[in-house]
């Protein structure tokens, strides 16, 4: 690509009349062609997101960094996405708790409380407090989030499945084997422990949002998806980032508020532990919280299954990531963790390994531990819980004599536990509350957005640090990638001729690290200027061309005036059509549920693939051995939206931008499977803000909706007032050659 040749004729090796003549006829483009294909018609790139896509129960591996400093930006990353991914980022404003404990019950060597709080404005976490008696001074707090037991903290198995866990072993006690949940956490209080046993959404006593929409959401709810007052799982609640796992996450940090506000809490030992759901929870809540110091979450961290719930499945988390790399932030504080037979089965062998690894990179390799029991099935049992004690005794520094023992408990009733009686009623929930509680997320979070962009309209952009922090942190993840390496991207030339006044050459692009594969289309002027513009079009390569093949007027006058010109078949574009048609509805994994998470939890969507394309044209462009002087990028007429998203991204490569909206805009795209979704697209601002992001001295903008075409141009740094001739799209190309 972008090879420099000599416009004299010499330089051609012309060895008869007829090729001169067909020569001169190219460059006056008098003769037509078909619009040029890189690869055999009927033939697709060899492309890596052209296979299935990835889903819950796909491969996680974790690969342990080679040194601290290698692990240091990469732990940064993998944490800001758990919490872009949660919409954590920011984090919502934490109101007062209005924490209430009443009800206490004296069950001799330890209390049980009934206590609940306000997570946001109305919403309340529910739970009940264990504190042990005749303990002085500071104590440890110990959060026990339940995971998917049947009525949460208020289960209570059957007789008949407890004999036959006894039996096996798993359990001791008839009464412990009935709720392991209570046993759990009435012998930490045992032990000297403050325990907050809390409710996830839709259990026991927390079930304004109920267990059907949190957990088994199935449908996609027509009536929630609207651009105002929408409700979860829907498409703006996703352009928001908003979710289920999204506000149990953040639930479980107002916990651990919670339980260091009170007086008997000792907040330098403060730990968290549960088991599935509730082991997802415990990893998810001691990667992001730096207050947990000792964490167990059981049957739950794997490179197998990372969480069949929609609780446990938000959009953005886990691509590229997953659970034991999530296990991995945690380090060098102590985590422990068990394996029984169910999808963490292997851990012994694959994940627990890496995990020691990463750890031994802390000289802590003590502060990892795994118990294996995989002759049980899923579980918190005597055995797991017993391994916990052990580890909390350790590292909580309790310094109860072992061996631990559990004796037999007292069981507690749902009547005996429930919060809400006629002095504390229960509060409203159903579909209003839902919106409501969305909507009032949803302001809350844009509040510190739009004061952060608009301080940074008003600050030179060197001072720019909190818009790139907040904005560019968060867009950085929703869009899910950079500029690839220099190393990484390399060109395949397929065929190259000569045109008369340039070259078209064609080849495939590759980005190797993501073994991705675009046809591309290089128009290289044999005099040369140093500019290279990458444009963009609905039709991908095509859209340089009309149907005879000929350049289009605009094409032709940037390369008549020197300027090099890209043209790309992006994902679903172009040569990636067997037949020919646009792409209407993105593909899904098997997963029956139509929760927009259980697809792209794992993938980045059609939309944000797209962009990698444009980033992968672009880093190409940039480390190319001719050594641009100038890079332009051109996205018009339905292309526009992904020039302004590439452009966030572009690292401040790009001399000039020229983008055609179209008014797009994330925030009314109504289907989950529309090409153009983006989970998060419409939180930090949406397009108009990704064009800001890209800090463009040299900008022409037509933001349109309708017939009324908002113009801007910006050029070297300063805004200046359009003509009527320069809204059409016609005149791009003028534009950019005046620069």
């Amino acid at each position: 690509m972008l090879r420099h040749h000599s416009p004299s004729f010499g330089a051609l090796s012309v060895t008869s009349l007829s090729v001169v003549l067909l020569s001169l006829l190219l460059a006056s483009g008098a003769a037509s062609a078909e619009v040029p294909r890189v690869l055999p018609a009927g033939q697709l790139p060899k492309d890596s997101r052209l296979e299935p896509l990835k889903d819950l129960d796909g491969y996680f591996p974790f690969t342990p960094a080679k040194s601290k400093e290698e692990w240091e930006p990469r732990a940064e990353r993998v944490r800001r996405q758990i919490l872009v991914a949660n919409g954590l980022w920011p984090m919502p404003t934490k109101t007062p708790l209005n924490a209430q404990v009443h009800g206490a019950i004296d069950m001799g060597d330890y209390t049980v409380e009934k206590a609940f709080f306000e997570s946001m404005p109305g919403f309340y976490v529910t739970g009940s407090l264990y504190r042990p008696k005749g303990k002085s001074g500071k104590l440890p707090g110990v959060l026990c989030p339940h995971g998917h037991w049947a009525n949460g903290r208020f289960y209570d198995n059957a007789i008949a499945a407890v004999q036959q866990e006894i039996e096996s072993g798993a359990e001791q006690f008839e009464s412990n084997g009935r709720s392991p949940l209570q046993a759990r956490s009435v012998h930490l209080a045992k032990m000297g422990c403050v325990v907050f046993h809390y409710d996830m959404i839709g259990y026991a006593d927390c079930t304004q949002i109920s267990f059907e929409v949190a957990h088994r959401f199935a449908k996609q709810r027509p009536e929630m998806n609207t651009t105002e007052s929408w409700g979860l799982f829907s498409p703006q609640a996703e352009a928001h980032l908003q979710s289920v796992m999204g506000l149990q996450t953040y639930n479980s940090i107002r916990a651990l508020d919670f339980l260091s506000e009170l007086p008997d809490v000792d907040t330098s030992r403060l730990a968290v532990t549960g088991a599935s759901g509730g082991g997802t929870q415990t990893f998810i809540l001691s990667a992001i919280d730096p207050r947990v110091a000792v964490s167990f979450p059981a049957v739950m961290v794997s490179t197998a299954m990372q969480g069949g719930c929609t609780c446990e499945n938000t959009c953005n988390l886990r691509i590229g990531t997953g659970n034991v790399e999530f296990a991995a932030l945690f380090a060098p504080k102590p985590i422990a963790m068990s394996a029984a037979k169910d999808w963490t089965e292997f851990m012994t062998t694959k994940g627990f390994p890496e995990l020691q690894q990463h750890y031994r990179l802390f000289d802590a390799a003590d502060n990892a531990m795994l118990i294996s029991r995989t002759e049980f099935g899923h579980n918190y049992n005597s055995v797991t819980r017993h391994a916990m004690y052990q580890w909390f005794n350790q590292h909580l520094k309790l310094g109860v004599k072992e061996p631990i023992q559990e004796t037999e408990i007292t069981l507690l009733t749902p009547a005996q536990m429930t919060v809400w009686d006629d002095e504390h009623p229960k509060p409203a929930g159903g579909d209003e509350f839902e919106r409501k509680l969305l909507s009032q997320w949803h302001k809350d979070s844009q509040a510190p957005i739009a004061t952060t962009i608009v301080a940074a309209a008003e600050i030179p952009r060197s001072d720019n640090e909190g818009f790139r922090q907040l904005i560019g942190g968060g867009v950085d993840i929703v869009i899910g990638r950079g500029l690839p390496a220099a190393g990484d991207v390399e060109v395949e030339h397929i065929d190259e001729a000569d045109q008369g006044s340039y070259l078209r050459i064609l080849g495939l692009l590759r980005n190797k690290a993501a073994g991705e594969e675009l046809p591309v289309v290089f128009l290289h002027p044999h005099d040369w200027k140093g500019r290279v513009v990458v444009w963009l079009d609905k039709a991908g390569k095509a859209g340089l061309f009309d149907d005879s093949g000929t350049l289009k007027p605009e094409i032709k006058k940037l390369v008549d005036a020197g300027a090099s010109v890209v043209g790309v078949d992006l994902l679903y574009q172009g040569e990636f059509l067997a037949d020919g048609k646009p792409l209407e509805q993105t593909g899904r994994v098997a997963n029956p549920r139509e929760a927009a998470s259980y697809t792209f939890g794992y993938n980045h969507t059609v939309f944000a693939k797209r962009v990698h394309d444009v980033l992968t044209v672009l880093s190409f462009v940039k480390h190319h051995e001719l050594e641009p002087k100038q890079i332009d990028l051109v996205g018009l007429a339905g292309a526009g939206h992904w020039a302004a998203a590439a452009a966030a991204q572009s690292a401040g490569l790009l001399h000039a931008a020229a983008i055609d909206t179209q008014g797009f805009r994330f925030g009314n795209v109504l289907d989950i499977h529309s090409p153009d979704f983006l989970p998060g697209g419409a939180k930090y601002g949406d397009l108009p803000v990704m064009i800001e992001l890209a800090e463009l001295d040299n900008l022409w903008l037509t933001d349109r909706t309708g017939e009324r075409p908002k113009m801007q141009i910006r050029e070297n740094g300063k805004v200046r007032q359009s003509k009527a001739s320069e809204i059409f799209l016609g005149h791009t190309a003028e534009w950019l050659l005046s620069l």
